[in-house]
Order: C-alpha cells, then structure tokens, then sequence
C-alpha cells in the first residue's frame, strides 16, 4: 500500500476541512485526477492524485478536519494482497464479557484531583467522571457544589440539563475557525490603544464613495506618519516600516470574515479603485479569491458603519500596528460662525499597537487623516 498525505498548502496553513470527496475505494484514477475539495482559512483547494493507481482507502469524512501530513488516500499496488488481520487469543471464562474476579474487599470511592484545561485541579470521583463522559460534559466547566470543592453528580446533571436546553456544540470551521485563532492571538500579543474621533463630511457629494475615500485619507495619513503602516515582530522586538500600503478590506460574509488585501492601493486612480474594490468583494463573496490576495496587509479598514454603530474597538491582528474603524454617519447639530447648523459626520476609531505606536504618532496620523476627509 502506498499512503498520500495532506501535502503542504502554502501560506503557513497547518490543517483544513474536508468539503467533499471525487474518489471512492476501489475507483481507479490517473495522475493529476482530482480526488478532494478541502478548505482551507484562505480559499478552497482541489486536491490531485500525485500518480495513477486504484484507490483502496480514503481517509476522513466530509467536514472532518486533516492536518498537514495526516493520510489522505490509499493505493493499492499492483499484485498485493489484502491479509486478514490477525485476531489475538485470550482466554474464555465462560462469560460473555471475559474473565470476572470475584472477592470480599468493599470499595471506597474517594475524589481524586484530575487537571483542567485552566491548569487548576478538578476533584471528582471515579463515578461522577464516569457519569460526565456518559452525558458529555466536561468537568471543566462544572461548578462544585461538594465538600472541598469536589464536583457531585448533582453538578454533572445540572450542567447536563443546561447543555441539553443550549443545544449542541458548533464547531468552528474554515474562515471563522481561523478568526477566533487570530483573535486569541491578537488578544495575547498586541497591546490595543483606540483614539476616537468625529470628522464633519457636510461638504461631500450626495453620492460620495466612502470607502474610497478612506482609502485615500489612509493613504495620506500614512505618508505623513509611516509608523502605522508596519509589521511588528514581537520576537526581535523590532519594526518594519513600509513604503508602500498593502490596504486590508474587513468584509462581512456568511462564512465569516475575510480581509482582503489590495496591494500597493496608491497606485490606483480614484476609478481604478472603485473597481478593485468591487472586484475583491465579488471574489470574496464567490470564494474564487485567490490565496495570495488575503494575506501581506500592512493596514487594515473596517467600514462597519455600513452596518450599524458608530464607534469600535477594532482588533489590530499581527504582524500589522493598526486599524482604522469608520462608523456610521449621522446628523447633529455644530457650530457655524457662531450659529447652531445639521452636519453630516462620520465617526472614526483607530486603534493602534502601543508596542510599536506612540500615542502622538496615532495621534498626528489621526489629524492627517480626518484633515483629508474634511477637505
């Protein structure tokens, strides 16, 4: 037999999810045929046969999720065998379930102290841990209600019940699997400073492009404060800083969310602009963006106004120093000459990483920026 494995994907990507199979055992294919759909965090990959021969096994499930170099197929060389496994001897007691000791000796049960996830102790008996793995619980998140803090069956049942009313357990997968992985990364490195402004946009066009717009005032802000268009290596403790802008785009989708890169944004006209970003946007929504296009951002956009709020926290995800958040425009009431006057402002939130930021840096890209839109 000769085994494939899941082959190296690019990108740094350790695992993905098997979306569904081309191949069944005993189906003969050729190289370069394609076996396997899998997705990954960036795009969905089809996997082709490495050379020609007949599938004996296929290994994993549709929605099981492989990691790099765990088997994926089977081929049957030519001329083997299949040998029945060998059935081990043990001896028959005459029992349906094997040998039975008997004795006199009564059992005490004592709560014995097992790890957690949290790295504390967990004290349970033998039979309330049984009782967990009966009725899928993890201990974890059980709160003892027994003498020195040992978990009864009573707090199994209780957290049983609770479970059973929440529903089952969804596992994370694909984009949103990655998310909540760069989230916890983010959440453990980066040291998150957001400054919070308001800028008055009056004098805009009824149908002025937001979003290129913002893009342009980045664009500004950035080469008048290069610091925020870096990448941060917490190891060295150093900084990179770029000359050119690779745009980051948070788009919202079903599948969760993605962040398409628009590289070197500068070079781009105001139309040439409108157009990328349309055409990102449509591949993100297709999932035909091509894996090179969702990684290398030197600074990240997120126009959730377009949605609903009007300031954020935006999540700065390494190796990038910033963020910039636009909220959702509103109307209220300013001074004019002296006189109360209705603006339209747009609501901005830029969060920055404190490691490699100075605050007066946020602080003069942030007036670079808002100067621009207000002109």
């Amino acid at each position: 037999m000769k085994l494939f494995n899941l082959p190296d994907l690019g990108e740094g990507l350790q695992e993905a999810e098997i979306v569904s199979w081309q191949v069944k055992p005993g189906d003969t294919v050729e190289q370069g045929q394609q076996l396997l759909s899998v997705e990954t965090a960036k795009a969905i990959v089809e996997i082709p046969s490495p050379e020609s021969g007949v599938i004996a096994k296929c290994y994993g499930e549709e929605g099981d999720i492989v990691q790099v170099g765990d088997p994926l197929v089977e081929y049957r060389v030519e001329g083997e065998t299949v040998a029945a496994p060998d059935k081990p001897e043990r001896e028959d007691s005459g029992t349906v379930v094997g040998e039975v000791k008997t004795g006199s000796e009564v059992i005490r049960e004592r709560a014995s102290e097992i790890s957690s996830r949290s790295g504390g102790g967990i004290k349970a008996t033998p039979a309330v841990r049984a009782l967990a793995k009966q009725l899928d619980v993890d201990l974890s998140i059980v709160t003892p209600t027994g003498p020195k803090e040992t978990i009864t069956a009573g707090d199994v049942q209780r957290v049983a019940k609770i479970l059973a009313e929440v529903g089952p357990m969804e596992l994370l997968r694909g984009v949103r699997r990655t998310m909540a992985r760069s989230m916890a990364q983010a959440h453990a490195e980066v040291v998150p400073v957001t400054l919070f402004d308001v800028v008055d946009i009056q004098h805009w066009k009824e149908k002025e492009d937001i979003t290129v717009r913002l893009i342009q005032a980045i664009l500004a802000a950035c080469a008048a404060e290069p610091s925020l268009n870096a990448w941060y290596d917490a190891h060295a403790i150093g900084r990179r800083l770029l000359k050119k802008v690779h745009l980051g785009i948070a788009a919202d989708t079903s599948d969760g969310l993605f962040v398409p890169v628009i590289s070197d944004v500068g070079q781009y006209s105001t139309g040439q602009l409108r157009e990328e970003l349309n055409r990102i946007k449509q591949a993100v929504r297709d999932r035909s963006i091509a894996p090179d296009k969702l990684r290398g951002n030197t600074f990240t956009l997120s126009n959730f106004g377009t949605i609903a709020g009007r300031h954020a926290n935006p999540v700065v995800v390494p190796p990038t120093v910033a963020i910039l958040g636009a909220g959702h425009r509103y109307d209220a009431v300013v001074p004019v000459n002296g006189e109360p006057a209705v603006h339209k402002l747009l609501p901005l939130s830029l969060t920055f990483d404190h490691r490699a930021v100075t605050g007066g840096e946020a602080g003069r890209f942030l007036g670079v920026l808002m100067d621009s839109l207000s002109q």
